[in-house]
């Protein structure tokens, strides 16, 4: 068994673009490892100032390979009985004198051909290479330049350790020399260590105040906030992406706990917790579900004596608390002005952010008319539309940009705006995520619409539609929003046609496009079989919820055993009808009893639009009359009435389908 440990120390990794890249880094080395034939499972770690891989067995040298070259027919490759130079310059390729040319018969022609036996090199030439070009293919979105400025990387890289087969490997790259040493944590040593094994660099870990497993970390984090819990009697807020944040920034973690002064909790909690989270990625601590004034934060530092890092952290934090006061009280004081966003460009071509207001209280008035709201409330939502942005405009939300609308309901309360119109403010963005709330109200529901419409509508007209993964105004999220509030909130949301209502006050473009893009969001929606939602998203409706319950009626109908072997039969009936002209159907033209069997079962069945399973099977349980029609019923007669009556037959059966889906796309 040969060995590899690979360490790369750096100084501080930031921590947010290298959670990005994360994902990637394993890949990124096994993608190195492919290309020099070298494939091997390995283990990989991180801490903020150093990249770790080790390999329990890794290949001292690649296999040996054949490298085959083909060349050009003999006839174009010797002329007179000479080598031409198209052989001349085939040997040159092959690295071969011309003396060592040859041809083979292949494909029924004999060409230039030669065979080369490739000795594969050894894993120890090839490390330093393959460690520099796998560093190169990280990207972290920025680099930096250090010392003379030759090489970039996110950070200034330090040290090289390789130890392969119980050996150093030397190398050098980005300016460094690889060394057998390390570093051990900063509140330890800043002097290389020196490192003569495997073993003794693993074994040695802890004594260098080192935890290379990030899970590791994580779980002593989890283990000393439980016991801060249970000695305090306090619940910590455990955010995730805060918590791989500081698991990342982190080599030997130590959560502690710190306390900032009662009068700063007269704000919103949320600032109090988006101020910590942001600026010091402290953890918030809440007592009876009632935020406190103490906070967790995760120190990296190792030392007997904690009391000089909390009381640190506590000075820190009262200035950025005093300054959120500051913030919070001089808002309040002016209160909120929608004036004031004429003089925030939302876009060149759309305007101010007090024009894109005004284009929503438009939109709000035509949902308003059909949800069927009544005056006095639709008079409301349009001013909660008007102060909805106007928090834009204050010191707080300024600071921290992740708080606007939030902000804006505090500052509307204040001012005595109604509860209605404190919560729509507070809830227009929403849903801003996959698993994000949708606002709770029709109230709230159409200031956010508004918003999410006017986003789409403007930014098509202009032309800013998205192209494949590129979509920097987060249109797909807009659209996604406004599916989901149709959803939870059961509302009557016809896309088409509040599209139409809406799209007379912008600039003109082909509102198809649009459309597509909204109602195609729904393949996103529904873990089903594909061609189900486009069957349904085919039959023509655009109401989002009686698209999402076809969707979920066939789907749940299709799921059934035995389902896709049976459907054959209305792939059938919807191939024969899928470019015909279909009439009514007219009994007296009946020739057989297995038409009129057929068409008294279609006519008994309950053709109920509101009930889409009863629909449905009511519709696949014609299976049997239809086989018999199939089996004893000729479509394609001579006498054209009669084959157009047939053909109308199964086609008011198709028709009774589309009202639901376009069976014809189904596909299993």
């Amino acid at each position: 068994m040969k060995e590899l440990l690979i360490e790369i120390t750096v100084e501080e990794l930031p921590a947010i673009p290298f959670l990005k890249e994360l994902p990637n880094i394993k890949t990124k080395w096994q993608t190195v490892l492919d290309e020099y034939k070298l494939k091997s499972e390995f283990d990989f770690y991180y801490t903020p100032r150093r990249l770790v891989f080790f390999h329990k067995d890794f290949k001292a040298a690649q296999d040996d390979s054949i490298q085959e070259f083909i060349g050009a027919p003999k006839h174009v490759a010797v002329k007179d009985g000479a080598f031409t130079q198209a052989a001349l310059a085939f040997a040159k390729k092959c690295e071969i004198s011309q003396d060592e040319l040859g041809f083979k018969q292949i494909d029924g022609k004999e060409v230039l051909y030669h065979i080369k036996q490739i000795k594969g090199r050894e894993s120890k030439e090839l490390l330093g290479e393959m460690i520099e070009k796998f560093l190169h293919s990280l990207n972290f979105g920025k680099s930096m330049r250090w010392g003379s400025g030759e090489h970039e990387f996110i950070r200034p890289i330090r040290s090289f350790l390789c130890f392969f087969d119980g050996k150093n490997v030397e190398f050098s790259a980005f300016g460094v020399k690889s060394e057998p040493s390390t570093y051990a944590h900063r509140s330890i040593s800043y002097e290389k260590i020196a490192i003569s094994s495997v073993k003794e660099y693993f074994d040695g870990l802890k004594e260098r105040g080192i935890v290379l497993d990030a899970n590791e970390r994580k779980q002593m984090i989890l283990v000393e906030f439980n016991k801060i819990q249970d000695k305090h009697d306090i619940s910590i807020e455990i955010d995730g992406a805060l918590l791989d944040e500081v698991v990342a920034i982190t080599e030997y973690p130590t959560a502690l706990l710190g306390e900032f002064g009662e009068s700063f909790l007269d704000m919103p909690s949320e600032v109090i917790i988006t101020s910590m989270k942001e600026n010091q990625r402290y953890f918030a601590v809440f007592k009876n579900q009632k935020l406190t004034n103490n906070f967790v934060v995760v120190s990296n530092a190792i030392t007997k004596d904690n009391d000089l890092i909390i009381k640190g952290n506590e000075k820190v934090l009262r200035a950025r608390l005093s300054d959120a006061m500051f913030f919070w009280q001089s808002d309040l004081a002016s209160g909120l002005d929608p004036e004031k966003l004429k003089n925030i460009t939302y876009l060149k071509e759309l305007g101010s952010m007090y024009d894109k207001t005004l284009r929503e209280i438009k939109i709000a008035e035509i949902l308003s008319s059909k949800f069927n709201l009544p005056a006095d409330k639709t008079e409301q939502i349009k001013r909660a539309i008007m102060l909805s942005k106007a928090d834009l405009t204050t010191a707080m939300v300024y600071e921290f940009g992740e708080l606007q609308g939030v902000m804006g309901g505090y500052y509307a309360k204040a001012m005595g705006e109604s509860d209605d119109i404190v919560k729509a403010i507070k809830e227009q963005y929403l849903p801003d995520g996959e698993n994000a709330k949708c606002p709770t109200s029709t109230f709230s529901a159409v200031v956010a619409l508004s918003n999410k419409l006017d986003t789409l509508v403007g930014l098509f007209g202009i032309g800013k539609i998205p192209t494949g993964t590129k979509d920097p105004y987060a249109l797909r999220r807009a659209a996604n929003g406004v599916i989901k509030i149709a959803q939870s909130l059961k509302l009557d949301f016809d896309v088409r046609e509040i599209l139409a209502l809406i799209a007379k006050d912008y600039s003109k473009f082909e509102l198809k496009t649009l459309e597509s893009f909204i109602i195609d969001r729904l393949y996103t929606f529904f873990d089903c079989n594909a061609s189900i939602v486009k069957s349904c998203i085919n039959s023509g409706e655009r109401d989002i919820n009686r698209l999402t319950n076809a969707i979920n009626s066939l789907s749940e109908i299709s799921a059934k055993p035995g389902f896709s072997d049976n459907f054959s039969t209305f792939k059938r009936l919807a191939n024969i009808i899928k470019d015909a002209e279909i009439s009514s159907v007219d009994v007296h033209l009946f020739e057989n009893e297995y038409e009129k069997k057929l068409n008294d079962s279609f006519m008994a069945l309950d053709k109920n639009d509101d009930d889409f399973v009863a629909k449905l099977n009511g519709l696949f349980g014609l299976k049997a009359d239809i086989d018999s029609f199939f089996d004893n019923v000729m479509i394609n007669v001579d006498d054209k009435k009669i084959k157009e009556n047939r053909i109308a037959l199964i086609g008011q059966i198709y028709k009774e389908f589309l009202k639901v889906a376009d069976i014809k796309e189904i596909s299993f």
